[in-house]
């Protein structure tokens, strides 16, 4: 290995006067240029980016930005330089801003409407390569939330009504978020920024509604305001005194609304009140005369379906409101007598049910074949007659008299009745004889019958008719 040296004498002079000559060994050769005597150099290289630098930060005014060199190839080491740029709207017509050559750079008024570069200078011994950034979003005004006036509240403070906070304004780079804290202070109020003062748990959206642990203290809201820059809270004026409550106050009575007639579902309207936090409600059936009431089991709700036993009765409900004070009840005004539903010819039978002509059976209903039976059933013989029973309502439920009931087996095995009127229960009977190809009673077999329900006069494929298949076992 070749290498330079020389000799650089000094004089220095002791404490006591003398002269001493040092003699300092410099080697003259960079090691970059030092190579094995049976190598070659090792090729050198200017920087090179592979990847852009980047800039960090909010765009906007008192916001730090932060800049990465971006990647870089090229003999080591590299040193690296900073110009931060001002640019228009689109990020083009870039000037540098005086003095901004720091690898962060303060946003300040002059930046605001514009967008901010950065130009990397990347330098190494074999020369030096500049690449610039990408723009950063337009420069905004804003910055972390700062109040410019207080929130405030608004409503009585007494106990079970119900208080409301406004955010108060802000500035600050939007958007900018909020969040409710209610706190209760003593009777002095509280510090300026309500550090004192109590939270109450759970109550953080921006209305409260008082209890009687409130009463005796004042109430404040803390407004916290938060955005990408930051966040900052103030807190409301204290309100006066929180008094204690009374019991719920009724000024119009409640009332029942909707049809009086059986089938209808009715609403209650609860009235008017002042002091109410809540409500509850319990449906009653009164005499004709809307006296003598009594609870209708499991109605509780605000809407109640008037039955059977409510036709020629009132129906009326007790209505209780309460607060934090105690509850008041009331009882609705009294509503007209159930009405019986049902259209024209309603009879009501021993069982309970209401009968109707086909005729009442309205164009929008149908007629339903809800019951066929059988006797004997199964059926075990070949000439022994078998006897049909067949009952028909319509779709809401009515049993229907008079409805013609046609029934015949298919394929045609019976002979005797096939066309009846239903009776006021609604059932039809017939009597059917085996015909000559009635099948031979035997396990797993049956007979089908097609049954059809309909009313005189309608067009035999239109009306209100009902049709329906069952069959009868067989059996040995």
């Amino acid at each position: 290995m070749y290498a330079k040296t020389a000799k650089n004498e000094q004089r220095r002079r002791r404490p006591g006067g003398a002269l001493v000559a040092v003699t300092a060994v410099v080697a003259a050769a960079a090691a970059s240029l030092l190579v094995p005597l049976s190598g070659t150099a090792q090729p050198q290289a200017a920087p090179t980016n592979t990847a852009p630098p980047t800039i960090t930060g909010t765009a906007a005014k008192g916001e730090t930005l932060a800049a990465s060199t971006g990647t870089w190839s090229g003999t080591p080491p590299i040193d690296f330089s900073y110009r931060w740029l001002r640019c228009d709207d689109d990020g083009a017509d870039c000037d540098e801003i005086a003095a901004a050559t720091n690898a962060t750079y303060v946003l300040v008024d002059g930046d605001v409407g514009h967008r901010i570069r950065v130009r990397v200078t990347a330098s190494n011994g074999e020369g030096t390569a500049t690449v610039l950034s990408e723009a950063t979003a337009e420069v905004s005004a804003g910055g972390a939330p700062k109040n410019t006036g207080e929130p405030r509240t608004s409503g009585s403070p007494v106990e079970g009504q119900t208080l409301s906070a406004t955010t108060g304004t802000w500035t600050g780079s939007a958007p900018i978020t909020f969040a409710y804290q209610w706190v209760k202070c003593g009777v002095a109020g509280g510090r300026p920024d309500a550090s004192n003062c109590a939270m109450i748990a759970g109550a953080t959206s921006s209305t409260y509604i008082l209890t009687a642990a409130e009463v005796g203290t004042r109430i404040r809201v803390v407004v916290r305001a938060t955005n990408a820059s930051g966040s900052a809270q103030v807190a409301s004026n204290p309100t006066q005194l929180v008094q204690a409550g009374k019991a719920p106050v009724n000024t119009k009575l409640p009332s029942v609304l909707g049809s009086m007639v059986e089938g209808s579902t009715v609403t209650v309207n609860r009235g008017t009140w002042t002091g109410a936090t809540a409500f509850s409600y319990q449906w009653l059936r009164c005499n004709s005369g809307g006296g003598n009431c009594g609870a209708i089991a499991g109605s509780t709700g605000t809407q109640y379906r008037l039955a059977a036993s409510d036709v020629g009765r009132k129906v009326r409900v007790n209505v209780t409101a309460r607060n934090s004070a105690g509850a008041t009840t009331r009882l609705s005004v009294e509503p007209a007598t159930v009405a019986p539903a049902g259209p024209a010819g309603v009879i009501v039978l021993p069982s309970g049910e209401r009968s109707i002509p086909a005729t009442s059976v309205s164009r929008t209903e149908r007629l339903v074949v809800t019951e066929v039976r059988f006797s004997p059933n199964p059926v075990r013989s070949r000439t022994a007659p078998v006897n049909i029973r067949v009952r028909v309502k319509d779709t809401r439920g009515y049993v229907v008299r008079d409805a013609l009931v046609f029934v015949r087996s298919t394929p045609l095995v019976t002979r005797g009745q096939n066309r009846l009127r239903t009776a006021a229960d609604g059932w039809v009977s017939y009597t059917v004889s085996p015909r000559f190809n009635f099948p031979q009673p035997r396990n797993g077999f049956n007979v089908q019958f097609f049954v059809k329900a309909y009313r005189a006069g309608d067009d035999p494929l239109a009306g209100v008719a009902g049709y329906r298949l069952v069959q009868v076992r067989l059996a040995r």
